[in-house]
């Protein structure tokens, strides 16, 4: 297995065990992996091809739906609301 595929993996397993922490504190980790994503699916696509940075994609879009929806809707100017468990 290629590097920048080993790095995709130890990606998905960082994600996973951020998920896993209290929502105040997947903030900074959560940050790193969405800052870190575009540069390791341009790693990836360089190494393998198209289709392994469209499965990477769909992971990544997967797994950070919901922050890229709340900058999506900053940077279109529209109301952003907070989910339940932030409100506090």
């Amino acid at each position: 297995m290629s590097l920048p595929l080993i790095m995709g993996c130890l990606w998905v397993i960082a994600a996973t065990i951020t998920a896993m922490l209290p929502m105040k504190q997947q903030m900074v980790p959560g940050m790193t992996l969405l800052v870190l994503a575009p540069v390791l699916l341009l790693w990836i696509g360089l190494a393998h091809g198209l289709l392994w940075v469209g499965l990477g994609l769909f992971a990544f879009l997967s797994m950070f739906r919901r922050p890229l929806l709340y900058f999506a809707r900053r940077a279109l100017g529209l109301s952003v609301e907070l989910p339940p468990d932030l409100r506090k």
